[in-house]
This record gives C-alpha cells, sequence and structure tokens, in this order.
C-alpha cells in the first residue's frame, strides 16, 4: 500500500508560482516563505516539491470537503445566510500547536495527521456545489496559498457557473500569489494570529508578510474580513491587540474584525480557553481603535450583541444571529441601512434568499474514490 507521501507526490502538475534558479533549484512564491528548493526536495509546506528543476504542485484531490454557513469562515459582511461549499487539500506553511484542522494541515509533517486524498475534479466540485445550493465556493481546511494553482482551476470554472469564490487563509501570501489570485477570488478571511513578530516565529512564519497581505487585499478591492483567535497568555495583550486594531482601522475602519474563543486542541494545552469576557474585552479594543464592525465568535449567545450587525451611524439593528443562524435581516437592496441610509460596506445579495441550514454538513462522500 502506497504511502501518503507517494500518494500527495503522484497527483501533482507543474507549478505557475516559482521561478527557476541554478543547479535545478527553484525559489517558490506561493507563500510568505519563498523557498528556495534543492533538487529532490520540498518547500517549508511539504506538499509543493522540486523534481529535476521542476516545481510540482498538489492537483486532482481534495482532503475533504464540506457544506457550511457563510458565517462559519467566518464571513458576516459577504452574502449572509448563503451555502458555502467548502474543500481543502493537505498542508501548511505554519505549524500552530493549537490548529483546530490539523489533520489537514499537519499532514505530512506530523505522522498522527492522516488525512487520505480523494480524487475530484473542478467539474464535478462545482456541479456538486451548485445541487446542493451553495452559493460560495471556498477553500479552506488547509492552507490555500500552498495549493493555489488548483484552487484557481476550481474557481475559474466556479466563476462561469456564476459562484462567489473566497480563500480561508492564515495571509502568508506573495505578491505574486496574490495578482495570480486576482481574477477569480471575491473573498478572504486572514487569520492574523497576533501582532507580535516573536509569537509568528514560534508558529512558523513572520508577521510582515501577513500585514502586507491584508493591505495588498484591501487595495486589490477583494473583500476581507480579519479573525484573532484569542488565546490567554499567548496573544491577548491589551497593549498587543490595541496595535492590532490600529493597524486595521488605518487601513479602513469598515474591515470586519472577528476576536473568537480558543479551546484546548492539538499540541496546545498549557493556556486556559478563552471565555465570554475576554472576547468583550477586546471587542472594546476594536471599537476604541475606530474600527466599526467587531465581532465575537465562538460562544455564541454569551457575548451580548457582538454576533449582530449593526449601522455605525444610527445603531439601528441589521443582521442579528444566533451562532451561524440569521435571525433577522434588514439591509435594504443595495446593502444600506433601512433607518439612516447609510451604506454598510460588504457583498450583499439583493434580497435575503432563505438559509439552506445554520449548521455545517457532510455532503455524500460516495462519489470520491480514495487515492
Amino acid at each position: 500500500m502506497p504511502t501518503l507521501r507517494e500518494v500527495v507526490d503522484e497527483n501533482v502538475r507543474e507549478g505557475v508560482l516559482y521561478e527557476k534558479l541554478d543547479r535545478n533549484r527553484v525559489r517558490c512564491f506561493a507563500c510568505g516563505h519563498c523557498c528556495p528548493i534543492p533538487d529532490g526536495q520540498p518547500g517549508v509546506c511539504k506538499v509543493r516539491y522540486n523534481r529535476g528543476g521542476t516545481l510540482y504542485v498538489p492537483w486532482g484531490y481534495v482532503g475533504g470537503v464540506q457544506c457550511d454557513p457563510i458565517e462559519k469562515k467566518p464571513f458576516f459582511h459577504a452574502y449572509p445566510g448563503a451555502l458555502a461549499y467548502s474543500f481543502g487539500m493537505l498542508g501548511c506553511d505554519l505549524h500552530c500547536a493549537y490548529c483546530q484542522n490539523w489533520v489537514t494541515s499537519q499532514a505530512l509533517r506530523d505522522p498522527r495527521a492522516v488525512s487520505q486524498p480523494l480524487s475530484a475534479s473542478p467539474k464535478g466540485l462545482v456541479k456538486e456545489a451548485i445541487n446542493l445550493g451553495a452559493k460560495v465556493l471556498v477553500s479552506t481546511y488547509n492552507e490555500p496559498l500552498i495549493t493555489a494553482e488548483w484552487a484557481v482551476e476550481i474557481f475559474k470554472e466556479a466563476k462561469s457557473a456564476g459562484l462567489i469564490t473566497g480563500f480561508v487563509s492564515n495571509g502568508n501570501a506573495t505578491p505574486q500569489v496574490l495578482e495570480y489570485l486576482r481574477p477569480w477570488i471575491d473573498l478572504y478571511k486572514v487569520d492574523l494570529k497576533s501582532f507580535d513578530d516573536q509569537h509568528y516565529h514560534e508558529l512558523g512564519g513572520r508577521i510582515g508578510p501577513i500585514l502586507d497581505t491584508i493591505c495588498r487585499l484591501y487595495e486589490m478591492k477583494v473583500w476581507v474580513e480579519i479573525v484573532t483567535l484569542l488565546i490567554p497568555g499567548f496573544n491577548d495583550s491589551s497593549d498587543e491587540l490595541q496595535k492590532l486594531a490600529e493597524f486595521l482601522a488605518g487601513i479602513s475602519q469598515d474591515i470586519p474584525w472577528h476576536i473568537t474563543a480558543y479551546h484546548h486542541d492539538y499540541k496546545m494545552n498549557d493556556h486556559r480557553n478563552t471565555n465570554a469576557d475576554d472576547l468583550m474585552r477586546v471587542a472594546e479594543i476594536g471599537k476604541a481603535a475606530g474600527l466599526r464592525y467587531v465581532y465575537a465568535g465562538n460562544l455564541p449567545r454569551q457575548v451580548s450583541d457582538l454576533e449582530n450587525t449593526y449601522c455605525h451611524v444610527c445603531s439601528t439593528l441589521l443582521i442579528e444571529r444566533d451562532a451561524y443562524f440569521i435571525k433577522d435581516y434588514r439591509l435594504t437592496k443595495n446593502g444600506s441601512c433601512p433607518s439612516c441610509g447609510t451604506a454598510v460596506p460588504g457583498r450583499w445579495a439583493e434580497k435575503f434568499s432563505s438559509q439552506i441550514t445554520g449548521q455545517p454538513f457532510l455532503p455524500g462522500r460516495n462519489r470520491f474514490i480514495t487515492l
């Protein structure tokens, strides 16, 4: 029986995001590491590798698929109530000790992380998404930047079928990969894990590329929302969070910032779980920094009104949420407040369609073949 490494290495194509160097080396531009990869070796992500001076990248499979309310991604200012057909591959360019998707993201790095790839095609994925009623197709679960070529192939099919496309990503991008994605992507969620470069070193990265990504996405007019998983004792100091919020507000006060609750997962069990008071404290920091749309997540019905969207001018309740479920939707068809007419930043449908689900669910797996 072939190993996971052998299966992944067989399901590849030549990449686009690289340049050839001397002595059969290549430099990859899929993520902020910009790995110079010697012949016969993979990059930091473990799934993009150099064979004979050619960079080969993952192709033709998924590590898993799931149907999610778009609020789970989380996108709160993009087509509320929509179904997001979500797919992922294997691998990641970081190694966060608290990763909740470690079974796929840490495959090929951690021998305990075993997720068997399933054969898939762009046409097949898009067809199923449409049949299930999805409005959005999202690359998530592992780090989508390192499988960008495969995502773009799927997004081309999705766009031609009228679907919205998005990334749920750590944001450790390069200018090259963002330009490559630009024609094919509508929504982008960035995990801004900390505002301390030392913390990013602990996770296997640097803060610089992530901050640059957020700035570039905004300039590119891709709709961007930011998530910070609040981990007590790691990234929860008021000074750090104030600087983070001020950075976002300096780009735009309209960027939604989601502060979400950490719980013990994977290798990190030495920090207490986040509570509602923690989230509400940080939300006040965000508002004081000038951010107009600050949300608290992962603790539904415990965080006062921080699940809802309000008009920043007249405070009218615009979208009422209960976890991933839309209880009330009051935006006008052009995405404005019905009381004062203020335009609310985001990507809105002309009307709210009935929500297919307020909970994630797995589509049938019988049409996939295990590789």
